[in-house]
């Protein structure tokens, strides 16, 4: 991790943490989901970069290094969407690649739509990006699913508060590495369904979990919980949401993200592809919601091989 730099970006008051190696004439940007921070990219930042492409990672606002917004109640994805575009501009970045993982394809999809421009290809791993209004997605949502319960504004912090940091990240990462979407009985809270006993997958070892919960002790989950899950209503107007550049989906076989209704059915029937007709994927045997981590050298190999396809 030695050759990887720390940077700092400002926008609006604010300092938007970045982590950067490599540097090819393309530029790679990574952009993480929950409970991420730049470092679930670790695996993948060295591996392109040695393959010749400049690397950025950045934490959003209000993860990792990031400063929070100074009103955090009223962070939206689309913030997301525009401290990107002052990030690349800031950095000379006029033409980029975009990679994103969990709800990081979000503003990631969001961004390729506004500005196509700017981007020569896309790869999303453990969330597609299908459109639509996400008040029916959510309304067909169990009551005890994780989101669920951490859209309720407190809900999610009252929970949290009977655990330390490093408690709460290591149930969050033995959740999301099931086949099994997360939900809680009717007297159950998200954090209790871990039991106890439970231990970490193997490919996620200690010392990764002390550096996020390191980084969590800055500002807690209250960003955290705003952006994705607080934030889920909003909607934007795209007046054609399609995305023409050529993508590139890696999901786990086993992500509990194919459960979340209409998703596994629209991906393996090929609905997808009549709003992301230039699409390619991949699904990893075994895989998990952090297949990326689980599976760093297949996933690497794909991203390297989509990257040099595009960059020819």
């Amino acid at each position: 991790m030695d050759a990887i730099v720390h940077k700092y970006i400002e926008r609006n008051g604010l300092k938007l943490h970045i982590a950067e190696c490599g540097n090819g004439p393309s530029t790679v940007v990574f952009l993480h989901g929950f409970p991420e921070i730049w470092y679930s990219w670790r695996h993948q930042m060295m591996a392109v970069a040695n393959a010749g492409f400049k690397v950025i990672a950045p934490d959003f606002r209000g993860y990792g290094l990031s400063d929070p917004s100074p009103q955090p109640d009223k962070a939206t994805f689309l913030d997301l969407v525009n401290d990107l575009v002052a990030i690349l501009d800031a950095l000379g970045l006029s033409k980029i690649f975009l990679i994103s993982h969990d709800f990081g394809a979000r503003p990631a999809c969001q961004f390729t739509m506004l500005h196509p421009e700017r981007v020569m290809g896309l790869v999303t791993l453990g969330m597609p990006y299908i459109p639509g209004p996400r008040s029916a997605f959510l309304k067909g949502l169990p009551e005890g699913l994780y989101i669920s319960r951490w859209q309720e504004p407190g809900r999610a912090e009252a929970d949290f508060s009977r655990f330390d940091v490093k408690t709460i990240l290591r149930n969050i990462y033995i959740l999301f590495s099931r086949s099994e979407l997360p939900i809680a009985s009717e007297n159950q809270e998200i954090m209790d369904v871990v039991d106890e006993s439970a231990t970490l997958p193997p490919w996620f070892t200690e010392e990764d979990l002390d550096t996020y919960a390191d980084l969590y002790k800055n500002f807690g989950f209250h960003s955290a919980l705003k952006v994705p899950y607080r934030s889920l209503n909003e909607e934007f107007k795209i007046q054609n949401p399609r995305i023409e550049l050529p993508t590139l989906i890696i999901m786990g076989e086993k992500d509990y993200s194919l459960k979340f209704p209409g998703v596994e059915d629209t991906l393996m029937s090929g609905k997808i592809k009549a709003f992301v007709p230039n699409l390619e994927m991949t699904i990893i045997p075994e895989g998990s919601h952090f297949v990326h981590e689980q599976f760093p050298d297949e996933v690497n190999n794909l991203i390297i091989t989509f990257l040099r396809s595009q960059h020819l």
